[in-house]
């Protein structure tokens, strides 16, 4: 083995989230079948609700009405009615929700989120007695409410509940049920006019059944002390996008001064997803002490900075991995060649540091922003290191490995853009240690993402051929066996190529069931991400880092797997229909 391979460390993978033995069936046809048309639902009930402000209680024929003119916005069908209304319901207690404290509130699950076949708990008069054995979604929501002061219940039945509303002690209620049953119980929770949010299940067939998680996750956190639980983190996105037209770029960086900065500012311009900066710029409004103030040009200085940092890398990784293309479009040293490629590299990292330098910040503040930056860039220089001498000599590593490689390649960029918002805030010291977490968390999570996607259906041929460390084969060559396991050791190593067609490759991963691993690696990264909020004590940053996990990952689509669909919305078909019955 050669020695860069033995100085790549393997990180420590996080619990699996209770994906990992949920039986996956598909949601019911009166909800909607993806998570991202359920999310769509959802945003476009909070702007319907920002609009025309309907007050809770509301009647059952009235709530009909307006979720009847939201599925008219969302272009779903009449199915989804009764589901739209349910969650229409929720958004219009929100708010209520968030001014009573936990303590004075009740989660109410249900017995059916648990593996029935498998579940060790007994039951008493007041529900299920959870035995935390992890395998299912109980142990979570029940251990992370219970932590915030909730009352817990895993139970069916209006007795229990209505028992402890009457005894004054429970204010609202956080519940988790099937459409069915909350049909049945609307009248009494409207009589009552009890602050509820009723998160539906995806099944309504009483066993072994899912539920959004995000969505529970968010409400059981909900708060009014974070403050910026209304903020509308798609308009402060579409805000930081528009930072990056070349117009704009003029504006906060000053005139180009010759062709080199005209080609360095071009590439900045060009196409990307801009969660670096706008990663910044949420965590300064979260931590800010003047919120609801326009956002100060220097922070756009700073997000311009860390897209400077983030778009350098970029080239530099181009020429590297001999890759050609990038946004649809020749890659920079493609179209202008190397050296001119590398100088522009190099002048956007510079034009990084000026940016950071010229902000009115204290000299503290400026101090504490560029070592940020310089140990961020050196960090995934060190990881960009470890796959370049990797390449020199390569050979099969270990999933670990890969995610080390993942850790210290995309992490750092991340780190550096939440604690350059944190510290233009000036909180970076009370919050450093959570931000690190959290970002090695979410970098992990979105290069698994990435490198998914690099060998999907929508990956040229010539993948195969520029091969680099990848966390979906490093799984499929530990499971395979005999010649599947030659092929991938092949391909690895770079050895015979010629004639290995990608499409087989794909569908080996996925017989070797990689993809699903994968998948459920990346929801246990996104889930340790939001789990290292628990230490935050600031409730603003830890309700907008929870939120933004949601929105990176929610406008992410990985294209061109078999099981993506499955996973990511924690549905699968009942085993293939048994094999055709």
């Amino acid at each position: 083995m050669s020695a860069p391979v033995d100085q790549i460390q393997t990180v420590k993978i996080p619990k699996p989230v209770p994906l990992t033995t949920t039986r996956f069936r598909p949601p019911k046809k009166n909800i909607p079948q993806t998570k991202a048309e359920r999310d769509r639902v959802l945003a476009t009930i909070r702007d319907y609700i920002e609009r025309e402000n309907p007050v809770p209680p509301m009647p059952l024929d009235e709530l009909e009405v307006h979720a009847r003119r939201i599925l008219a916005e969302t272009g779903l069908p009449e199915i989804h009615l009764h589901y739209t209304a349910v969650c229409l319901n929720n958004e219009m207690w929100r708010e209520t929700l968030a001014a009573i404290p936990y303590e004075r509130r009740l989660l109410l699950m249900p017995k059916c989120l648990r593996v029935e076949e498998k579940c060790p708990a007994p039951f008493d008069e007041f529900g299920l007695l959870c035995k935390q054995c992890g395998l299912c979604s109980i142990q979570d929501f029940q251990n992370e409410a219970e932590r915030l002061g909730y009352a817990v219940l895993v139970a069916e039945g209006s007795a229990i509940v209505m028992s402890l509303i009457q005894t004054g002690q429970i204010e609202a209620i956080v519940g988790i049920s099937c459409l069915p049953v909350l049909e049945r119980t609307f009248p009494y929770v409207e009589a009552a006019a009890i602050p509820s949010i009723a998160v539906p299940l995806l099944q309504d067939d009483c066993i072994n059944t899912t539920v959004d998680i995000d969505w529970v996750w968010e409400y059981i956190h909900l708060t009014s002390d974070d403050t910026t639980r209304r903020l509308n983190l798609n308009a402060l996105h579409d805000d930081v996008r528009g930072w990056f037209t070349p117009e704009a770029i003029d504006r906060i960086m000053g005139p180009a001064e010759g062709e080199s900065e005209r080609l360095a500012r071009e590439w900045l311009a060009r196409d990307g997803k801009r969660w670096r900066p706008f990663l910044t710029v949420a965590t300064y409004q979260a931590l800010r002490e003047d919120r609801g103030e326009p956002i100060p040009e220097d922070i756009q200085r700073i997000a311009l900075a860390v897209e400077c940092f983030h778009k350098a890398s970029l080239i530099h990784d181009d020429i590297e991995d001999e890759d050609f293309g990038r946004y649809g479009q020749p890659t920079l040293h493609a179209e202008h060649g190397v050296p001119v490629a590398l100088n522009a590299g190099d002048l956007l990292i510079g034009e990084g540091y000026r940016l950071i330098g010229e902000c009115a910040s204290t000299d503290a503040q400026k101090t504490e922003m560029l070592l940020a930056a310089s140990v961020g860039q050196r960090e995934l220089c060190r990881g960009q290191g470890a796959e370049l001498l990797w390449a020199r000599h390569p050979e099969p590593l270990q999933s670990k490995q890969v995610l080390e490689i993942f850790r210290q390649k995309t992490a750092p960029a991340f780190e550096v853009a939440l604690k350059l918002g944190a510290s233009y805030a000036g909180k970076l010291a009370e919050v450093a240690d959570v931000l690190h977490q959290y970002s090695e968390n979410l970098g992990i999570a979105y290069q698994i993402r990435d490198d998914m996607d690099d060998l999907g259906a929508d990956a040229g041929e010539n993948a195969l051929s520029q091969m680099r460390p990848s966390v979906l084969l490093a799984v499929a060559r530990e499971r395979a066996k005999g010649d599947d396991k030659s092929l991938l050791d092949s391909l690895w190593s770079h050895e015979e190529l010629e004639g290995i067609a990608l499409h087989k490759v794909r569908q080996l991963a996925h017989d070797l069931e990689a993809d699903e691993k994968c998948l459920l690696l990346l929801e246990t990264y996104k889930d340790a991400a939001v789990r290292s909020l628990a230490e935050l004590d600031n409730a603003n940053l830890k309700g907008l880092l929870r939120r933004v996990m949601g929105k990176i990952f929610n406008d992410l689509e990985i294209k061109g797997w078999c099981r993506e669909f499955e996973v990511k919305n924690g549905v699968r078909e009942e085993e293939e229909a048994l094999v055709g019955a």
